[in-house]
């Protein structure tokens, strides 16, 4: 039986080992190298400074007569932190793009007390001392992982160190060359110089598992980063729930300006224009003159014209506020979204559990968006509508097979979509290169 990857899996297993193979080379590894050689003695310096100074000033605490300068101590501890993981996220953002918002800034209290007691609980404060401590045992395998790349390029040295520069073995060592590993335990000795060329080897199967191990480390400090240097969890929920908010009462006032509006330019005149006809009828039929039949039912024939305007434009606007289709559902309006498409639609629905109707509103207005800007600007021949249910979102699909190239930025109603969105904790992914296709994924909670 034969062990070869089937034909398709080649590809993959190919581009997996040119992965390996490049790994090495490639800006990312050597820039992360570089940021775990740098915070290695950051990290350790600033963590052992961050630890005497706590310890000290909870020893101090202790002691009646130095209490005062023990509580200083633990004052300054999160303020030192605070700076030095100012230093850290800076580094991050230099060397790995790891661009994470500063942390909001620190505010005094009123009053002697006020102030040591918000220097006291200064919450990001100390979850910097968290980092800044636990940035001890990470950059001491920062400087591990530096160690693969040292003994690697060590390594392929071996051949020129021993005819160049002489570091052969003299007749009566007992040990030859030695091989360097960034093992711990055991070791390897280069007698002759063949020999010297296992160092080689041992060094390109080092550099090659080098960035590996680098990316790992990294990966784990950038979690500390996130977690522990940015503003936190729930400040992050506080600006956003304070922009969802502005972006909520920004979308009600332009809703009730566009009603105001819409109804003042529109269903108010025909209103009055029925009015002033029907006045004109009365005048005729009371000033005593003999009654002119085809002047009245022309007056009749125009209040009723303007009446069913008004009326058509009165149910347009209901129908812009609150779809009459939603009321069956939002598969079932989607369905006569798509139907009336002048691009030939293929719609696909799954949505078990009704959400609520805000949601489907929402859900709706952003397919007909979308299907608008298909007709309008992507030059499509045909495009596809789904809608899910799933993992507790709602997710809304749309994708064409038209020239691409759609952004927010763009001025195709996909900002306005976004922003709607935000305003229920959603979210909207756009996916658009060049020659396309685009594809359009917005995602709900069920409920607002």
């Amino acid at each position: 039986m034969s062990t070869w990857p089937a034909a398709d899996e080649r590809p993959s297993l190919l581009r997996l080992l040119r992965k390996a193979v490049r790994a090495p080379f490639t800006r990312r590894a050597w820039a992360e190298a570089a940021y775990c050689l740098i915070g290695f003695p950051l990290g350790v310096g600033g963590g052992v400074v961050v630890v005497v100074v706590l310890a000290l000033g909870a020893g101090l605490t202790l002691s009646l007569v130095l209490a005062v300068v023990g509580v200083l101590l633990l004052i300054a501890a999160p303020r030192l932190a605070r700076a030095l993981g100012g230093v850290h996220r800076g580094l991050a953002a230099r060397l790995l793009g790891e661009r994470t918002a500063a942390p909001p800034p620190f505010r005094r209290g009123e009053g002697l007390v006020g102030r040591l007691d918000a220097r006291l609980r200064d919450g990001t404060g100390w979850r910097a001392a968290g980092y800044v401590l636990a940035k001890l045992p990470v950059g001491a395998l920062g400087a591990y992982a530096v160690l693969w790349w040292i003994t690697g390029l060590v390594n392929l040295t071996a051949p020129l160190r021993w005819t160049v520069f002489g570091q052969r073995v003299q007749a009566g060592d007992p040990q030859g060359m030695p091989v360097l590993t960034p093992v711990p335990f055991g070791g390897l000795d280069a007698d002759t110089f063949a020999g010297t060329w296992l160092a080689v080897l041992t060094g390109a199967a080092t550099l090659l598992c080098a960035p590996w191990v680098t990316r790992l480390v990294v990966a784990g400090d950038r979690r500390l980063i996130r977690a522990l240097l940015g503003p936190g969890r729930l400040a992050d929920r506080v600006r956003d729930l304070e922009e969802t908010r502005a972006l909520a009462v920004d979308d009600s006032v332009a809703l009730l300006r566009r009603i105001e509006r819409d109804l003042h330019d529109g269903a108010q005149v025909r209103l009055v224009a029925v009015a002033m006809g029907l006045d004109m009828v009365k005048e005729r039929l009371d000033d005593g003159r003999p009654l002119d039949v085809a002047g009245v039912r022309r007056l009749v024939d125009g209040a009723h014209r303007n009446a069913t305007e008004a009326l058509t434009e009165l149910r347009d606007l209901a129908r812009g506020i609150h779809p009459p289709v939603l009321d069956d559902g939002l598969p079932d309006a989607l369905a006569t979204l798509a139907a009336r498409c002048t691009v030939p639609v293929e719609l696909s629905a799954d949505v078990p559990v009704r959400p609520t109707p805000a949601i489907e509103t929402i859900a709706y207005f952003c397919a007909a968006e979308l299907l608008t800007n298909v007709i309008k600007h992507s030059g499509a021949s045909r495009a596809v509508l789904g809608v899910t249910q799933r993992d507790g979102l709602l997710r809304l699909q749309v994708t064409d097979d038209g020239e691409g190239g759609a952004a927010p930025e763009a001025g195709t109603g996909l900002s306005g979509l976004a922003q709607r969105v935000r305003t229920v904790d959603g979210r909207i992914e756009v996916r658009s290169p060049r020659g396309g296709p685009t594809t359009v994924t917005v995602e709900l909670p069920p409920h607002a």
